[in-house]
């Protein structure tokens, strides 16, 4: 009720500022006496009103602020024959384009105007003109698409791309089998960091559809964006004013089917960190080791957790349209719980089983964005982007509850089952401004300039870890399992990312010829990046001197044990990490990222030939230092420096075969450079036991040589048929591997010398009802019913490094099993995005939306070998994300043109997600056949017989949304 009372104060403060949306008219003069050169000084009139402007240097106008409407538009000029054009419609949210021929002599003829409506730029119809119109190949989506497919963020926006999945084990995003470390992405063109110490781009999740316009995927490198991407680019601009003021509000309420369900929802539990947190923002003085005592050790129940969501967005121009001013804010609450099964293998056993493995998560998100943009006038244009986001992620992981879960080697001698909990708050909060320019010097010359400061912090602060034995079948004693001093602990990971980034392009139209169809464009630019990480991990451990001198006999009740007196009479000690070099208890790193480019690109079109082609001098310099205290007792401290300094041709070549089909052709060399957290030797703990680990020996940048055709048919200017081919070739590809020697643990390899993703993809969006337009008005009657297909193909493999020195010794391995290849980590043979879009006419307008996505089985982990003389029957199998498919649906229907009811449903199917590990079965029939590996693997070894296990197991739930949105 509180955030009802809120939006309604919100709504009246700004209701003074509300008015129509409205549209444009823009275009150019030209006289027809002096070989159509720009005609300035012009006066432009909408006829019957006082609403006019005048033609500057370049024969160019605009008059905005318009009403939707048809009007008459006179254009005039001394000792000029007076121009009146009838009937232009000017449409909500639109820009129409009337460029007009002038003569002193000559009559007016009307076929010589063109006339041209173009929507906004997050609509369908424009994204597909600038798809149709681009050097590159580029897909986009846009935020009204986005609206009616009932998408809530950036991540799943890009899902609805051709060749685009997410991997549900990691987060990760896939463009054409190749995920998060071949991808770069930006904000308006430039650089943002990541919030995950193990990946290289940002959640694309804490970007909500309330501040995106659109979301782009460039598949084919151009040597003005960053070398470092091999699949592509993902960029997001974010959101500003449509027409002359906006004002609108939205409020949501929902559920997930896997919480209101088995009394869950009576019972849904949350760390006690969010104590400590409001509306979203954790903050405690308390340092970490005053936590142990000073803070609770137990979940918190939450009692029917409904899912909730506002917003709202306010925006107006001012000073005669020159300064647009946009605001939107939006604030929601969600929360899921699934139980499932994990279970990790060691070479064919068992070392993790939980047949039982609960999550109750809770997420919290706050976003903000702010733009201003001042049209100083028609030749300058300066753009000021600041968005905020903050997401608060708390989850309570339960394994073993009903006592059947195997989680360590130790068993205390107790004959009890094993229980273990972890709790978990992180607090990502992203703060991006940049500042971004445009100008006309001259008749051939455009000048744009961007400059960007990024603060992120990604905390962990309090990370809650217990292990314990009971008797599950009984009332019993629940006591400690203080093995190796750190089963029961309070741990923190604490990230900051300073960086600053710009970049300055100039533009020269050496030939612009457009009668003869002749065309050469020449792009010079320089970019930087500094990027800076400050990186620490600590952990307080708790143990008993005394084995099982405590007990309770509760799984929630362990703050009973954890009291201070149980600290001043000894019957609990503090347990620490071994010192850093700075003496402090504490795994440090500190990584410094330094990039500096300059590139030449042209641009050459003759007749229906578009040839693009640039080169990028890139200079790339990444150096970490780091601090171990963890690290047996006796600290490690030393330092990483990778430079790598290199050209990286591209080029993009269109041919048009007629006005609605053409052919692209795209080659290019990129690099993929490691990332932080993968060249410094610190160990992560996650809350399933697995220990992610840096490789700062061997790990060292890939370079991919990309080739791409496609052919493009654009049967109308809502309407795309496109079909591509692509092959990439990777040298020295980097991979997530089961690390060599340790239980429980992955780390970052060149895991072979070379890799290579071909595959064909089809994407499609085709009118299956077209409405009827009025030629008079504009408007459209009846149904609109599109069908939107995309679908790709891929075969991948990379070979599994064998490596020997003179001697004969084995100094790489990372072959296992039968096999001397396998396929890319991430990449899906199969991917399949489709909806069914249905749209009605009139004010108070119905839209309908089904959707629905597949990916087939993808490589989570690469598998690893135990030994060189056993890989073929001791090593661990690939970790297998199996395909599932996803259903989402939205229904809305408009009343008075004001308020938009819609429903939303989410994982319609709920359909098991599933990683799976094959085992050899046989393996001591294979290993008893011979000592010579060689003959185990040859045409006479006996057969091997491999079962699947599931390794992860678990359901999202059904997502419900009833939501309502009011526009002024």
């Amino acid at each position: 009720m509180k955030y009802l009372f809120l939006i309604i104060a919100m709504v009246f403060s700004l209701n003074l500022i509300a008015q129509e949306t409205t549209g444009s008219i823009v275009g150019k003069l030209i006289d027809k006496e002096q070989n159509n050169e720009p005609l300035a000084f012009a006066n432009v009139l909408i006829k019957g009103t006082t609403i006019g402007t005048q033609s500057d240097f370049d024969g160019l106008y605009g008059i905005s602020g318009l009403e939707p409407g048809v009007y008459t538009v006179q254009y005039s000029y001394l000792g000029y024959e007076t121009v009146e054009i009838p009937n232009i419609t000017v449409e909500a949210d639109k820009v129409t384009s009337i460029d007009v021929p002038m003569s002193a002599s000559s009559g007016f003829q009307l076929d010589e105007v063109v006339v041209t409506t173009v929507a906004r730029k997050d609509s369908e119809v424009a994204l597909l003109l600038e798809q149709r119109n681009a050097i590159t190949v580029v897909e986009s989506i846009g935020a009204k698409e986005l609206g009616d497919l009932g998408i809530r963020d950036a991540k799943t926006a890009t899902t609805k791309i051709s060749g685009v999945t997410e991997s549900e084990a990691s987060g990760d995003i896939f463009v054409r089998g190749l995920g998060d470390r071949y991808l770069s992405t930006t904000l308006n063109g430039l650089p943002i960091p990541s919030d995950n110490v193990d990946r290289k781009n940002i959640n694309l999740g804490l970007f909500p559809t309330r501040v995106i316009q659109n979301v782009s995927i460039s598949k084919t490198y151009s040597a003005k964006g960053s070398a470092d991407q091999a699949s592509g680019n993902i960029n997001i601009t974010s959101r500003e004013l449509a027409g002359s003021s906006e004002l609108s509000v939205g409020i949501s309420g929902g559920l997930n089917s896997s919480v209101f369900q088995d009394d869950i929802n009576n019972n849904f539990k949350t760390s006690p960190n969010l104590d400590d947190s409001t509306f979203g923002f954790y903050s405690s003085k308390n340092p970490l080791i005053n936590q142990v005592t000073q803070q609770g050790w137990d979940p918190i129940i939450r009692e029917n957790p409904y899912n909730f969501g506002a917003n709202i967005t306010m925006g107006k121009k001012f000073f005669n349209n020159k300064l647009s001013f946009l605001l939107t804010g939006a604030h929601s609450e969600n929360y899921i719980y699934n139980v499932g099964s994990f279970q990790f293998l060691e070479f064919g056993f068992v070392q993790i089983g939980v047949p039982d493995y609960v999550t109750y998560q809770t997420t919290i998100n706050n976003s903000a964005l702010l733009d201003l943009t001042w049209y100083i006038n028609d030749k300058n244009k300066i753009k000021s982007t600041t968005t905020f986001l903050n997401t608060l992620n708390d989850f309570v992981i339960e394994q073993g509850a009903a006592g059947e879960a195997q989680i360590s080697d130790d068993t205390g001698n107790r004959g009890g089952s094993e229980f273990a909990r972890d709790q978990n708050t992180k607090q990502t909060q992203l703060l991006v401004t940049q500042l971004i320019g445009q100008h006309t010097l001259g008749e051939k010359n455009n000048l744009k300039w961007a400059v960007g400061f990024n603060n992120l912090n990604a905390d962990e602060p309090n990370r809650i870890r217990n292990q314990l034995f009971f008797d599950a079948n009984g009332p019993s004693d629940i006591e400690l399992n203080s093995q190796g001093g750190f089963n029961q602990r309070k741990a923190a990971q604490l990230i900051e990312d300073i960086e600053y980034n710009g970049y300055i392009n100039d533009s020269f139209h050496v030939i612009d010829e457009e009668d003869s169809g002749k065309s050469f464009d020449i792009d010079l630019g320089l970019a930087y990046r500094n990027k800076e990480r400050d990186f620490s991990s600590e952990f307080i451990g708790v143990t008993e001197p005394v084995r099982f001198t405590l007990s309770t006999n509760s799984l929630d009740d362990l703050n009973s044990i954890f009291t201070i007196p149980n600290f001043q009479d000894g019957n609990l000690e503090i347990n620490q990490l071994g010192q850093n070099s700075n003496g402090e208890r504490q795994d440090t790193y500190n990584g410094t990222y330094e990039s500096k480019a300059a590139y030449a690109d042209f641009n050459v079109q003759f007749g229906k030939w578009n040839v693009n082609a640039g080169l990028r001098v890139q200079l790339d310099d990444i150096f970490v230092t780091y601090d171990v205290g963890n690290d047996g007792g006796s600290g490690r401290v030393g330092e990483v420096n990778q430079e790598y300094n290199n050209v990286y041709p591209s080029v993009n070549l269109k041919y048009t075969l007629n006005e609605k089909q053409a052919l692209r052709f795209a080659g290019s060399r990129t690099i993929t450079l490691p990332e932080f957290k993968e060249i410094a030797p610190f160990e992560y703990v996650s809350p399933s036991g697995l220990v992610v680990l840096g490789n700062a020996d061997n790990l060292t940048a890939s370079f991919s040589n990309n080739f791409d055709l496609k052919w493009e048919f654009f049967p109308s200017n809502d309407q795309l048929i496109s079909l591509a081919l692509f092959y990439k070739n990777i040298e020295n590809p980097i991979n997530r591997t089961l690390a060599k020697g340790g239980e429980n643990r992955l780390t970052f390899d060149n895991t072979g010398d070379n890799a290579t993703v071909y595959g064909i993809e089809l994407e499609s969006k085709i009118g299956l009802i077209t409405p009827i337009v009025n030629e008079d008005d504009g408007g459209y009657s009846g149904i609109d019913l599109n069908l939107v297909f995309n679908a790709t193909y891929m075969e991948h493999k990379q070979d599994l490094k064998f490596l020997t020195n003179d001697e004969g010794g084995v100094t790489e391995f990372f072959r296992f099993g039968s096999s001397r290849e396998t396929g890319l980590e991430g990449a899906s043979d199969f991917i399949m995005n489709t909806s069914l879009n249905l749209k009605t006419s009139g004010d108070n307008k119905f839209a309908a939306s089904l959707n629905a996505s597949y990916a087939s089985d993808k490589i989570y982990v690469l598998g690893n070998p135990d030994g060189t003389a056993n890989y073929d029957y001791s090593y661990n199998d690939n970790i297998v994300e199996n395909g599932f498919v996803v259903l989402n649906g939205r229904i809305s229907k408009t009343f008075a043109k004001k308020l938009e009811v819609s429903l939303t449903g989410q994982n319609l199917l709920n359909p098991d997600i599933k990683q799976t590990q094959n085992v050899l079965d046989n393996f001591v029939e294979i290993r008893d056949f011979s000592d010579d590996i060689d003959v185990r693997l040859g045409p006479n070894a006996p057969e091997r017989i491999l079962r699947s296990e599931v390794v992860r197991q678990y359901k999202l739930g059904r997502t419900i949304r009833l939501g309502f949105n009011y526009t002024f």
